[in-house]
């Protein structure tokens, strides 16, 4: 099938992390930094809201009270961006940041074809030198992941970034399996797939900082005559000492990253047009964009178990309001929901947002756990 050869299907990037309930006694954040209101000193709990991707309305996540998003989906035009290669899918740069520095932040990179031209026979006679253009691709050798998030990703994240190192890297054979996985969902394409989470240190303008990258490679190989891509590349980021303090909210933020269905199914029509595949059904279109759909919730709780070492888990819980199910995470053991896209988690079974001044403009209800059916 054309479009899986193209590797034209397989959309966004949507990572979570989490943290291990044994981190809530050693995640001393402080109210102004988590979006946690005044409260008497008995109350413990976090204020989260609904947001919606900006641009597209793709997904919607919960943001901390008073963070900032930035950024969205964008597309490319293959007329200004040199050829076709990265223009058939949607891409995503999108932040999530305490503050206008972005302190501490939580990143989505887009997905990128790249061109090792050694593969090519123009490539090898020197027509395409490192960091040219070939059909929308910029030319690059073949990285490994570790390589990717050090070479490519900070000085596109951080450009004035100096004194940068590596403190710790992991690969992540797991999840380099669900990307394969999900990229196979059809059709077995040969390609190869390499994953790993890399811990780098670095000066910006002077504070030194610690983040965390995960990124997943896939390899075309022989029959990509020298594509490769970035799948799956996202990072958190806090001053050097205080990242495992915000991981609660990051797998907050992470675990509720909720897609819409029907931007999905737009985009897997739109992409099968450009990549000139007119016969699918209305049917099939349906059935690709739920699965990849499903496939992306998976893949996600397989990051969060390689993220950390120790770990709570995704959960689903019910809207009180609405009835729907929503995404979230189990750190904490009781969630609330208003009638305002209001979410606040809390440990304390006396905790009543209903009954805090700061809270009570809105009425708020509790989110029962949906018990789902694994499969």
């Amino acid at each position: 099938m054309k479009l899986f050869c193209l590797n034209t299907i397989f959309l966004l990037l949507f990572l979570s992390c989490n943290a291990s309930r044994q981190n809530k006694a050693e995640a001393s954040i402080s109210p102004s930094e988590t979006g946690r209101e005044s409260v008497p000193a008995n109350f413990t709990y976090y204020v989260f809201n609904w947001q919606w991707e900006p641009r597209e309305k793709a997904f919607k996540v919960l943001i901390p009270q008073d963070w900032k998003i930035e950024g969205g989906i964008f597309r490319i035009d293959p007329n200004t961006g040199g050829g076709a290669a990265n223009a058939i899918e949607a891409k995503l740069d999108f932040i999530i940041k305490k503050d206008a520095t972005g302190s501490v932040m939580t990143h989505w990179f887009p997905d990128m074809f790249y061109f090792d031209s050694r593969y090519s026979p123009a490539g090898q006679m020197g027509m395409f030198p490192v960091g040219s253009n070939y059909n929308g691709m910029t030319v690059l050798p073949f990285m490994s992941p570790s390589q990717f998030a050090v070479q490519v990703v900070l000085p596109y994240a951080h450009p004035g970034a100096t004194q940068a190192k590596i403190t710790s890297q992991k690969d992540l054979p797991e999840l380099a399996r669900a990307v394969r996985q999900e990229d196979n969902m059809v059709i077995e394409m040969g390609f190869s797939y390499a994953a790993s989470v890399t811990t780098v240190e670095y000066v910006e303008k002077g504070t030194t900082y610690e983040e965390k990258f995960v990124v997943a490679i896939m390899n075309l190989g022989q029959a990509g005559a020298g594509m490769w891509k970035n799948r799956y590349t996202y990072s958190i980021r806090a001053p050097k000492g205080e990242l495992k303090e915000f991981e609660p909210l990051f797998a907050a933020i992470g675990n509720s990253v909720t897609l819409n269905r029907q931007w999905v199914i737009g985009e897997v029509r739109g992409q099968m047009t450009r990549a000139g595949i007119m016969n699918a059904t209305l049917e099939e279109i349906n059935r690709i964009g739920q699965e990849i759909t499903n496939h992306r919730q998976k893949t996600n709780e397989i990051i969060q178990n390689d993220m950390y070492l120790n770990l709570t888990g995704q959960e689903e819980y019910v809207n009180p309001y609405t009835n729907e199910i929503e995404l979230g995470t189990n750190l904490w053991d009781h969630r609330w929901s208003s009638n305002s896209d209001f979410v606040i988690y809390s440990d304390d079974p006396n905790f009543d947002p209903n009954r805090i001044s700061e809270l009570n403009h809105f009425e708020y209800k509790k989110s029962p756990v949906h018990k789902r059916t694994i499969k």
